[in-house]
């Protein structure tokens, strides 16, 4: 059985605007994640093979460092697990000969957001997983009548410096200005006047 030419032209089409839309989405998709960049709070099991003594749970300090037996002090806040091993290995080889090192995260503590301002419950939130700002406000419960949507701010702390993004409500909520829709950071504070 053949179908008419317009049935025919019809699924020909939709084809290609399915196409079209599934082309523009995966040049749109944002970059892969990279991974989880420890902050302070964070508890970590260090332990090299073979060396009883040094496995240690360890606690990453206010300022974002540690202390682990033989090196010291060692950044940790802003670096991931990996990079955090590969760092203590480096450094535990004055000591001993091709340590391997194994990092583990416990508990993630760090990744606190804080939506303050007209929004139903304000307050500081969790972020077990990457959040963005919309994601923020309707865990604040969304904001309340009097609020100004279009004049939402984000505060990030970056290298001892206060940057400020804006964000506006109204916008992004239809669809427009999607770039100010980022992803929150550990520390980040919306307000909302």
């Amino acid at each position: 059985m053949s179908w008419p030419r317009s049935a025919r032209l019809l699924v020909a089409g939709a084809a290609l605007a399915v196409a079209s839309v599934a082309g523009a989405q995966s040049e749109a998709r944002p970059p892969a994640e990279p991974g989880y960049r420890l902050g302070p709070e964070d508890v970590l099991e260090i332990s090299v093979w073979k060396e009883e003594a040094l496995k240690k749970d360890v606690l990453v300090r206010p300022d974002g460092g540690l202390s682990f037996p033989l090196i010291g002090d060692v950044q940790a806040a802003g670096r991931t697990v990996e990079e955090l091993r590969t760092e203590i290995a480096k450094r535990l080889e004055k000591f001993i000969p091709d340590p391997v090192v194994s990092v583990l995260l416990q508990k993630v503590v760090s990744n606190k957001i804080y939506v303050i301002g007209r929004v139903a419950k304000p307050g500081e939130f969790p972020a077990g997983r990457y959040v963005d700002v919309l994601q923020a406000l309707s865990m604040a419960g969304g904001l309340t009548p009097f609020a100004d949507e279009k004049d939402i701010r984000v505060l990030r702390r970056e290298g001892g410096e206060q940057r400020v993004f804006p964000f506006d409500f109204k916008a992004v909520s239809r669809g427009e200005k999607l770039e100010q829709n980022l992803r929150l950071q550990g520390g980040d504070v919306v307000v909302v006047p």
